[in-house]
């Protein structure tokens, strides 16, 4: 059953721990004030408690997730955290999956899992309890606690090893229905993030290690967000860097105007201090990227490989593993067995003739003329180097390259941009990346067996509130968004232990509130106003309304709200039905 009001309750009911000091651990702002404020607190590396201000707020995200994900049709159930080896065996993440899966066993030596997500288990139950076309579409959810054993856990909520999260997964009958059943999903979760008054933006993403087709990824816009997001200042184009598509060159390449000569570099061997050393732009140079192919024997040709990048552009590795195959950077060692010279001197000059060696360019390499790059040979380099008359341009040209502010938007409208954000949901076709492997099956109209087609949509509840407090914050503390902030609103009445005029109308605006349906909590602590006005700025409680003897003999109350500078004045009488326009505004 949904919470839909939240008990109204005095600070002496509850329990209010600050600190003016975060721990030495506490590395991004969230993290930290988080612990002052008293949300979260430290069990192990990457496990907290949710204290009581904190669950709360985990508590409304949850509701609204629930509410939206109901409207949607989505049906909610809940799967176990422990699952049985067998059915990530049946799918290979068993073995794939990598040390961040918290493998246990029982006392029969039986193995298990600490999911760190569903696909498996909702895989099993549907394959065992959907048996018709007539019970197709469904989506089914839950909201569980996950664990992922991160080898190094840090930013508290944002990088921590138990979080909780949302999946749903949906199954259908053929495409066309599992692209609709995303697009209601991409749909829920616009209002889902609408409603946490958030700023966030989807882009389209890659689908990594859990596999399918096409996903978006929705981010929370912060400065301090540690994914770059690209979009189009001038159409609805967005991509994160991983996915976001560097348009090949439209320019021409330049005649050759210098000649071929080979330069001493002694000591230089980073592209920027090779252009430097030679006073060139860093655009002039040629960085070479040596890489095993782990997915080719060692004794196969191209099992080295060697990608050409412009020296001012970084390599994007998801598009490089697509474009080449499963790899990892070569070695020193690897580099010198190979190619006889060590790396920061390595250029294309004389490798074309190499028949063990996989050569790749990024598109921006094939326009560059007069370019500098390695000659092969400690401490030195080539200059004036052009393309077909000094050497070959490598077969396989393809986008590796991350984009750069300015370069043209795919779609054709406007250049991009780049912004920082958190990402704290994600919606895939998975196709049928798992009814295949675990031979999940429905019987169409003609009594034959079809496997289903998935989607898999993920929100992380509690990194959310991280996010929320990464965007919305100050000096003094926590900004929350009214519609997941602990409470609403918060009186401070001041002496309320010693003033009976105060307390009596404390008491009475608090029932008044109460009656409203709002969610206020009374601090009648009895703590000096400084105390109460820090601790609930540090929570950072949206709307808040003091109380005192001077303001009450002249008939009025004080408001402020949180991003407000200064308070102001209320007649007393009018407070209630101020408050209720203010939350009703918002």
């Amino acid at each position: 059953m949904l919470i839909k009001e939240f008990t109204v309750m005095r600070a002496s009911q509850f329990f209010i721990s600050t600190l003016k000091e975060a721990p030495a651990d506490a590395e991004i702002i969230s993290h930290k004030l988080m612990v002052r404020a008293g949300m979260i607190r430290r069990l192990g590396s990457g496990i907290y408690a949710y204290m009581p201000m904190g669950l709360r707020v985990i508590h409304k995200i949850e509701n609204i997730i629930r509410e939206e994900m109901n409207r949607a049709g989505a049906v909610e159930l809940l799967m176990p955290l422990v699952q049985p080896a067998e059915l990530w065996q049946e799918t290979g993440r068993w073995q794939k999956y990598g040390p961040e899966l918290l493998r246990v066993k029982d006392r029969h030596d039986r193995d298990f899992i600490i999911q760190p997500t569903s696909e498996e288990v909702i895989t099993d139950i549907a394959r065992n309890v959907i048996k018709s076309y007539r019970q197709l579409p469904i989506n089914f959810y839950h909201i569980q606690t996950k664990f992922r054993d991160e080898r190094r856990p840090r930013f508290g909520l944002m990088r921590g090893r138990e979080f909780t999260m949302k999946d749903a997964y949906s199954f259908d009958r053929d495409v066309a229905g599992l692209k609709k059943s995303y697009q209601v999903m991409f749909d829920a979760y616009i209002k889902i993030f609408t409603r946490f008054g958030l700023k966030f933006r989807p882009v389209a993403a890659d689908n990594g290690a859990i596999g399918g087709s096409g996903s978006h990824e929705f981010h929370v816009i912060a400065d301090t967000g540690e994914d770059a997001l690209v979009y189009s200042r001038d159409s609805d184009y967005a991509a994160n860097m991983e996915a976001a598509v560097a348009l090949p060159p439209t320019a021409q390449r330049a005649a050759p105007s210098k000649t071929l000569q080979k330069v001493p570099t002694p000591g230089q061997k980073a592209c920027e201090d090779v252009t430097t050393f030679l006073n060139q732009p860093l655009s002039q140079s040629l960085k070479v990227i040596a890489a095993i192919r782990t997915d080719i024997p060692e004794e196969e040709a191209g099992h080295f490989a060697i990608i050409l990048m412009r020296g001012d552009h970084e390599l994007n590795e998801i598009k490089t593993q697509k474009n080449i195959g499963e790899f990892r950077f070569a070695s020193e060692s690897e580099i010198v067995h190979y190619l006889g010279c060590p790396s920061g001197y390595l250029g294309p000059v004389g490798l074309s003739e190499r028949t063990d060696i996989a050569l790749y360019a990024d598109h921006a390499v094939t326009v560059m003329s007069d370019f500098i790059c390695g000659a092969n040979e400690k401490d030195m380099h080539y200059t004036g180097v052009n393309w077909e008359r000094d050497v070959p341009l490598p077969s396989t040209v393809a986008d590796f390259r991350n984009v750069v502010e300015g370069d043209p938007s795919p779609d054709g409208k406007g250049t991009l941009a780049i912004q920082r954000g958190i990402e704290v949901g994600h919606v895939f076709q998975l196709g049928t990346r798992y009814s295949e492997d675990m031979h999940a099956t429905y019987l169409d109209e003609n009594g034959k067996p079809q496997l289903m087609q998935m989607g898999c949509y993920g929100i992380g509840v509690t990194r959310i509130m991280g996010a929320a407090i990464e965007q919305n914050n100050d000096e003094r503390g926590i900004i929350w968004p009214v519609s997941i902030a602990p409470f609403e609103v918060v009186l401070c009445p001041l002496g309320y232990d010693r003033s009976e005029m105060v307390r009596n109308t404390a008491d009475k605006l608090y029932g008044t509130l109460k009656n409203a349906g709002l969610d206020v909590l009374m601090d009648d602590r009895g703590e000096r106003p400084g105390v109460m006005f820090s601790d609930w700025e540090l929570i950072g409680i949206p709307h808040r309304i003091v109380i005192g003897e001077r303001g009450l003999k002249e008939g009025k109350l004080e408001y402020q709200g949180r991003r407000d500078k200064e308070a102001t004045a209320v007649a007393i009488d009018d407070m209630a039905n101020f408050i209720k326009d203010k939350l009703a505004s918002e």
